[in-house]
């Protein structure tokens, strides 16, 4: 070996490291993946690794006819907390807490957030024993309600604040929703995990 070729070599190793470390999609710095328990077993959460990687199709569209699909108010009632990507997280690996997909059925089929149960905001109310909630003479007791956290589709679906409104009109507290308003566009747009379409 010719002198000074092995330290050389030494040192274009020790320089390519980083940067390999550094070309790492992750979550943060620190986390590159979470695991979340599923309906069908736990489920490893990343981001795409592909740089290149671009949202297409429908997530990928900037504007929609408002009304229906207006942007969306960061709070959707007083009391509700809105969340970003690593609170949801946090939430979907806390068992005191249930992620909710508002939207409807052909949604949550064709793409959701793993971990998600589907309520469907057209639904919310009368499924509110889902959530902890007892039926009374008056409507719901909603004292034992659980931690909840909502998404749809994104900043322009009024899905998840229709049942928000409607979940404290019935009794449940606000200060247990959480509101995610990114929703599945801000996921996609992430290139986090996608379970199911």
């Amino acid at each position: 070996m010719r002198p000074g070729l092995l330290p050389a070599l030494i040192i274009g190793l020790t320089l390519s490291t980083p940067a390999l470390a550094q070309d790492a999609v992750g979550i943060t710095p620190d986390v590159m993946s979470v695991t979340v328990e599923t309906a069908s077993g736990p489920r490893e959460i990343t981001r795409i690794q592909d740089t290149d990687h671009v949202i297409e199709e429908e997530w990928g569209r900037t504007s929609r006819p408002c009304p229906n699909f207006c942007v969306q108010p960061m709070i959707p009632a007083p009391g509700v907390s809105p969340i970003g990507e690593l609170e949801l997280l946090e939430a979907l690996q806390n068992p005191g807490m249930t992620v909710v997909d508002s939207r409807t059925p052909d949604w949550f089929q064709a793409g959701t957030i793993p971990g998600a149960v589907n309520m469907p905001y057209t639904e919310m109310v009368d499924r509110l024993g889902e959530l902890g909630c007892e039926i009374d003479f008056d409507g719901w007791d909603c004292e034992g309600a659980r931690d909840v956290a909502l998404f749809c589709n994104g900043p322009w679906c009024g899905q998840s604040p229709t049942a928000i409104r409607r979940m404290i009109e019935a009794g449940y507290p606000a200060e247990r929703i959480h509101y995610y308003r990114p929703g599945m566009q801000g996921w996609r747009m992430l290139g986090l995990t996608v379970a199911g379409g």
